[in-house]
């Protein structure tokens, strides 16, 4: 699995080249990088607008595979003009319950930012539909590709090798390409998230030192999520089985990331599913949801009568989730800033395009829980999806 770092490629203007950075000074000043700050603040994405004043030239002229990546001449001479650029972007899809509104909020606000460096218009290309469907964004992308329409492109990939011949076949045609939400191993630029793995270990630090302040000795535990088998999901699962299992003596688990609880992103299935999973499995005391769906594992266990006996944990914010903080039901809400993820892009290219800078990947989760208080956490929700 690659570690998600600051990438290594250089860019080189095709017909000259000539590296970018010295190549573009003639219209580089222009970029209004204090503006695109002000916006991300404005939208409370501070680790974006962190991460603008953090970019800087790669410091080496390799990409993943060992190429060199030199900038399509039609797009030097686009910005060159100051023409507008077309930023793709690709998504899981359009009608994943909360998920898709906060990318689609996030991307909206990351353009906005993006246009105080360079003038661009957004390609959403993300497929309809409730579940990822990696045939369908390539799909989106290419019929993008095939008829010149992208200049930058920004991808959040269902795993970390799914979109490999894609990033690679894009970059190749000497357009910039980033990746976030997912680790993955492509050429990308850049990529904007977290290392999977180690935050199913904060998950299962966070329930410890909960279980301690709050005098529980929990000991059978579960892990699920809307699609275990993604790579992502699987980081999670291991590293909050693994993460509780060393720290809390004779834990139990029901199920690992091996056959983990597939609750789909459906709202009214993840709800069943946690209703039948609680019913079938009545000595289950903490279940772990990896995605958007703790909200409905708190439901299903104030339902069947279970408050202050069974407990849950999960990714993202969603006011029902908070409401689950709130009510003492869920431990915390990991948020790793989804709007933030799909506003990276545009804000990267920018960079990118502009400055010859690369942004560095300085995303971290945030959690929410009952000691920090979920009101920051709603306000911020709401201004998101305004």
């Amino acid at each position: 699995m690659k570690k998600s770092t600051l990438q290594r490629g250089v860019v080189v203007l095709a017909a000259t080249g000539l590296a970018i950075t010295s190549a573009m000074s003639a219209f580089a000043a222009s970029g209004d990088t204090a503006g695109a700050i002000k916006i991300l603040q404005k939208h409370k994405f501070l680790q974006l607008a962190e991460g603008v004043g953090l970019a800087k030239a790669p410091a080496s002229n390799k990409l993943a595979d060992g190429s060199t990546f030199k900038v399509a001449k039609s797009i030097t001479d686009k910005i060159a003009k100051g023409e507008q650029l077309n930023f793709a972007m690709s998504y899981g899809a359009k009608g994943i319950p909360l998920f898709s509104q906060q990318y689609f909020a996030g991307e909206t606000k990351g353009i906005e930012a993006a246009k105080r460096i360079l003038p661009m218009k957004l390609r959403d290309v993300t497929p309809e539909g409730i579940s990822q469907d990696v045939q369908k964004q390539i799909a989106g992308i290419e019929a993008l590709l095939n008829t010149g329409q992208i200049d930058c492109l920004s991808i959040q990939p269902l795993d970390n090798f799914s979109f490999t011949g894609i990033t690679q076949k894009v970059m190749a045609k000497g357009i910039p390409v980033f990746t976030v939400g997912v680790e993955s191993a492509g050429n990308e630029l850049s990529n904007f998230t977290q290392v999977s793995y180690k935050e199913g270990l904060q998950a299962a630090a966070i329930v410890v030192d909960w279980m301690a302040k709050n005098k529980k000795s929990l000991k059978v535990f579960a892990v699920s999520g809307g699609d275990p088998s993604a790579t992502w999901a699987q980081g999670r699962m291991k590293g909050f089985v693994e993460g509780i299992t060393k720290a809390v003596p004779g834990a139990k688990f029901l199920n690992t990331e091996a056959n983990g609880l597939a609750t789909t992103y459906d709202s009214a299935k993840t709800l069943d599913a946690y209703k039948a999973y609680i019913a079938g499995h009545p000595t289950v005391e903490f279940i772990e949801n990896v995605d958007i769906g703790a909200e409905y594992a708190a439901r299903a266990i104030a339902d069947a009568g279970l408050k202050g006996k069974v407990f849950t944990i999960g990714w993202n914010l969603s006011v029902g989730q908070l409401d689950a903080i709130d009510a003492g039901t869920q431990v915390a809400a990991l948020d790793q800033g989804w709007a933030q993820q799909a506003a990276f892009g545009p804000v990267a290219c920018a960079m990118y395009l502009k400055f010859g800078k690369v942004m560095a990947n300085n995303q971290a989760l945030e959690p929410v829980t009952k000691v920090t208080g979920t009101a920051t956490a709603r306000k911020l929700l709401a201004s998101i999806l305004s």
